[in-house]
């Protein structure tokens, strides 16, 4: 395999100036002051947020595109090592990304044992391996166009399942522990397909990559309410991904990704419920206006996003039984810089969980006790208009991360040293407007 060779992200300069390590002291001094007349420790955050880790996918380190187009950036990553060189970045700054998510065959490696050392050399490990019926292939010897697991035609969906079993191998070489299955099988026309058979063969196929997993490993089910299907997705709410995780088993659970649902679903209404069945296998974090747009995460529904981290830090702080989720990112960069938008997708995650931390739960239990609707809510909004990002900075600097990962990484130049050595990447300066 092409192994990269590149500075490690050990190389970047991470200290900041003395004014801004100064300002940020001031500031973290001053809020922790404020939590502390609240009767919140500044520290507790500290410990928590530290603590939190969301995957990379190895999808999102290059410019993402619609149906209409794709505008390649500079510097972007040519090879599967490449996008794990520009993932160790996004760890190093921000100390909260340690491993890579891989959708085969897209990411498929070559070289796995090689894949693996590498990625332990720049601090790197493999988290939840992606599949992917959603198009066919070079080579591919059946199509998927009218479906892979919900096809009528048995043989395709045993090359479904094959594939699966092939994404599982390599997953399990890789050191991961979780495959997720995002279906594109469904109908665009009305009679196009039995709406109930089809669901049926679903759950036939998953039956089979399930019954694969192995020791310890887990099954997410992933939904969609539309697009590429257009009137009837198999998979198209929480219910059927709920249902269909039921009836693999134990270690078959839902994962939600924030921007596949319907305009104005309660998502925070669903981690619960799923929180509540013990189903909650993980998320795809990102955010969206109109559909499934992969926008950065907290850019559009902030609230949104801090509402769901109040749902599972709750969850921690009960000790749910089974409580263990997947957190990854998905999004698609079509005119950000790839790596900023990861740092700044991370920075917001961050941000959210640690807003969430500082909710006075026995404040709010009280006021949901007593029917006191008002200050129940305030509970919450005291927590969300606090500001922060003090506190995620300081957890950052602590764990030897970038106080603000974006200008560091422009203040590092590596965009630029990349942009050299990556020839061939498809990227053609735009003309000056």
């Amino acid at each position: 395999m092409d192994i990269l060779k590149t500075r490690t992200p050990d190389q970047f300069a991470l200290s900041p100036g003395a004014d801004a390590l100064r300002n940020h002291e001031r500031d973290y001094d001053a809020l922790a002051e404020r939590l502390a007349r609240r009767g919140r420790r500044a520290e507790t955050v500290l410990e928590a947020v530290g603590r939190f880790a969301v995957a990379v996918p190895s999808w999102a380190l290059g410019t993402g595109g619609t149906r209409f187009g794709r505008f390649p950036g500079p510097g972007e990553p040519r090879t599967l090592a490449e996008k794990l060189a520009d993932a160790a970045v996004v760890h190093r700054l921000t100390g909260a990304a340690p491993r890579v998510s891989l959708h085969i065959p897209w990411d498929e490696p070559d070289d796995v044992p090689a894949l693996r050392a590498f990625a332990a050399e720049i601090g790197l490990g493999f988290d939840t391996v992606n599949s992917n019926t959603f198009q066919d292939q070079p080579g591919q010897r059946l199509s998927y166009k009218l479906g892979s697991f919900s096809h009528v035609d048995p043989a395709v969906r045993r090359q479904a399942v094959e594939h699966h079993l092939h994404v599982i191998e390599v997953g399990q070489a890789l050191g991961a522990e979780a495959i997720t299955v995002w279906l594109a099988d469904g109908s665009n026309y009305p009679g196009q397909m039995s709406l109930r058979k089809s669901f049926e063969r679903v759950l036939d196929g998953l039956r089979d990559v399930y019954a694969a997993l192995p020791a310890g490993w887990r099954l997410f089910t992933e939904h969609k309410p539309y697009e590429p299907a257009f009137y009837a997705t198999v998979v198209q709410d929480w219910g059927s991904s709920l249902l269909l995780a039921q009836a693999l088993g134990e270690r078959a659970q839902c994962l939600v990704d924030l921007g596949h649902h319907l305009p104005n679903t309660n998502i925070e209404l669903v981690v619960a419920r799923l929180l509540g069945a013990g189903k909650l296998g993980g998320f795809h974090f990102n955010d969206s206006k109109y559909g499934d747009d992969d926008l950065t995460a907290g850019s559009i529904k902030p609230y949104g996003l801090f509402l769901i981290f109040h749902e599972l830090v709750l969850a921690e702080r009960e000790r749910l039984a089974g409580f263990r989720p997947a957190y990854m990112i998905d999004q698609s960069h079509n005119i950000k810089d790839p790596i900023e938008d990861l740092l700044q997708t991370v920075d917001q995650l961050q941000l959210a969980y640690a807003k969430a931390q500082l909710v006075d739960h026995a404040a709010l239990a009280a006021h949901q006790e007593s029917g006191d609707v008002l200050l129940a809510e305030r509970a919450l909004k005291d927590a969300f208009e606090t500001d922060a990002r003090p506190l995620v900075a300081e957890a950052r600097r602590r764990a030897g991360a970038a106080l603000d990962p974006v200008l560091a990484f422009r203040a590092s130049g590596y965009r630029a040293r990349v942009t050299a050595e990556r020839i061939g990447s498809g990227y053609v300066p735009p003309r000056s407007l």
